[in-house]
């Protein structure tokens, strides 16, 4: 029931979209530009840089709240399934960022949500986001490949966090579900992410780089 209860939590914070909500303070509607992507990515192309930081802050701290909130109602309670808890609020965070109800199923891939994870879940996780998305994005300047490398690598910590007892007083049971619910939002990830993947195989993904002026909105 606390599982149920965790993922309807993140879902409703999910369904604050950054991208639609500023794209329509510009006016437009974000799916029907660019990308058609309502996430950080595509509003930093179509709207700016500063729109897009702004996007990404908002869905980022979406889940932070989102986990903030379901550790202070049941963490002190169930401290034996605190960071299941936590997984299932981001996989909640996640399927409304992805699916947002209002908006027709039509939302974004979940990256920025996931960034927000990593002030949320564990301390240990923030280095390694900065690391693992940085580094090839700053080498290759390709979105997709810094986002899909983030969310392998927090699957990866987690497993190996959790043999080494950082979770608990977490059971092995516990642990297994976490893995197996957060493995899900990595495929999850990497189908969100198919177009991209097929251009990163053949050479033809679009590069971000971060600019100091503001695009034009229209």
């Amino acid at each position: 029931m606390l599982r149920l209860v965790a993922l309807a939590i993140g879902y409703a914070f999910g369904l604050i979209q950054g991208a639609y909500i500023i794209g329509k303070m510009h006016g437009i509607d974000i799916r029907e530009y660019g990308s058609g992507n309502a996430g950080t990515t595509n509003a930093m192309r179509v709207l700016g840089t500063k729109a897009g930081i702004t996007v990404f802050f908002i869905d980022a701290l979406k889940c932070v709240a989102a986990i903030a909130v379901v550790t202070l109602l049941f963490g002190n309670a169930h401290p034996e399934i605190k960071y299941l808890l936590k997984v299932y609020t981001l996989a909640g965070v996640v399927l409304g960022h992805d699916y947002p109800l209002y908006m027709k199923f039509r939302g974004g891939k979940g990256v920025a949500v996931a960034t927000g994870m990593t002030l949320a879940f564990h301390w240990t996780f923030l280095p390694i986001a900065v690391i693992v998305f940085f580094v090839p994005f700053l080498l290759t300047h390709y979105v997709s490949l810094g986002s899909l490398c983030l969310y392998s690598s927090f699957l990866i910590a987690m497993i190996i966090e959790g043999s080494m007892g950082m979770y608990a007083p977490a059971s092995q049971a516990s642990l297994i579900e976490m893995y197996i619910v957060f493995g899900l939002l990595v495929c999850l990830t990497f189908y969100k992410h198919r177009a991209n993947i097929g251009r990163l195989v053949h050479g033809t993904e679009r590069k971000t780089y971060i600019v100091h002026h503001e695009k034009d909105s229209q």
